[in-house]
């Protein structure tokens, strides 16, 4: 990473803090920062890298929760679950268990199919609505596990957090700030349902995924990107303090492993509406950005929230069964882990090659969305 000229820095400390009557005109701090600029590349001259997954890795949790299992806690059933979302089970984690350690699983396998060690890792960014503490940060916790010296922050754009963490890692890469990002999606979001609630509780399961960011060769990597926002529809997905007791915890756990105070409170018609329009729409704006048709896509990774959502995406992307990969019913929506652990499984399956066009999309809450097309570079 480029180091600042510390005898241009003082000098513009000395030019401002000047008396008003004496202070640097804009002309003089121009003068100062152009100084500065000729010393060495700036962005739009120097060479811009590209930046692509060089390793996946991802864990769920041992539980399995089913349909079956459902029917017996809250007013609903197998047949109803599956023709309205398309999720069969989902994994929720063990009352020891924290989003660090998920994450720690997968960032773990990721590393060593990146064949990096923590030390190569210069930034580490975790996507997450369920951190373990509001700080310090999950990214900051699992910094101290794998034994980086690095920076290391969370990102929270909900269910769209690693497409995301993956676009930052890629102004990381590109600008030639950082060599090697590690991004890590991971959430419990058993911890932030109401269990009595059978329009969530039945949508959600816990998980991680993580990729390894790095240089690639001219033409792979990531190729373009959508991101956006709308928060007027906010109130249609959120997550607030919960009443009651069903998220009530009494029983003096650690912070990190007891179940939360909040719930998670969604108006499903509309954010179905939402999510509809804008996954499809957002994935062609991210292939327009880089010049690339529909039809050349190879494998469409889309967020596993809904099987009914999914497919109108693929539909308005004029996709075949065959280009969409599809997990949703063995795991559910893990939020930020979605698309990272649908990657991972896309590639042990084989559905991913070198030279690949892959386009991955996200939507949550925000309203957010992410898209992310992508030249894959590794076998």
């Amino acid at each position: 990473m480029r180091q600042p000229n510390l005898n241009v820095l003082k000098s513009l400390n000395e030019a401002l803090h000047q008396p008003v009557m004496n202070a640097p005109t804009e002309d003089k701090i121009a003068d100062l920062v152009q100084h500065d600029l000729t010393q060495a590349p700036v962005a739009s001259d120097r060479q811009l890298f590209m930046a692509g997954i060089t390793g996946l890795g991802y864990y769920v949790p041992e539980r399995v929760l089913t349909n079956a299992d459902l029917e017996r806690m809250v007013e609903t059933n197998d047949e109803w679950i599956r023709s309205r979302t398309g999720i069969r089970e989902r994994r929720i984690a063990a009352a020891h268990e924290s989003t660090a350690d998920l994450a720690e699983k997968a960032a773990r396998q990721a590393l060593q199919d990146a064949g990096v060690s923590p030390s190569d890792v210069q930034l580490i960014i975790v996507a997450t609505s369920t951190p373990d503490y509001q700080f310090p940060s999950t990214a900051s916790l699992l910094q101290d596990r794998l034994q980086c010296a690095c920076a290391a922050f969370d990102l929270e754009t909900a269910c769209s957090g690693f497409g995301y963490a993956l676009v930052v890692a890629q102004q990381f890469i590109a600008t030639g700030a950082a060599r090697t990002v590690l991004v890590v999606g991971a959430e419990i979001m058993s911890r932030i349902l109401d269990w009595s609630d059978r329009n969530t509780c039945v949508l959600f399961g816990d998980g991680a995924g993580a990729v390894v960011v790095q240089t690639v060769a001219p033409g792979f990597g990531v190729l373009g990107f959508d991101l956006g926002s709308d928060g007027s529809g906010g109130e249609l997905l959120k997550v607030e303090a919960a009443t009651g007791t069903a998220l009530d915890n009494s029983s003096g756990e650690h912070p990190a492993t007891a179940p939360s105070q909040r719930r998670i409170v969604q108006n499903g018609r509309e954010v179905y509406r939402f999510a509809v329009n804008v996954m499809g729409e957002s994935a062609l704006r991210a292939l327009a950005s880089c010049g690339i048709n529909s039809e050349d896509v190879d494998l469409f990774v889309p967020h596993q929230a809904n099987i009914r959502i999914i497919e109108a995406s693929a539909k308005r992307l004029k996709l075949t069964p065959e280009q969409v990969f599809i997990n949703v019913d063995k795991y559910g929506n893990t939020s930020a882990a979605s698309i990272p652990i649908a990657l991972c499984e896309a590639r042990q399956q084989g559905r991913i090659k070198h030279g690949d066009t892959v386009v991955t999309v996200g939507f949550g809450g925000g309203l957010t969305w992410a898209s992310c097309v992508m030249k894959w570079a590794i076998t």
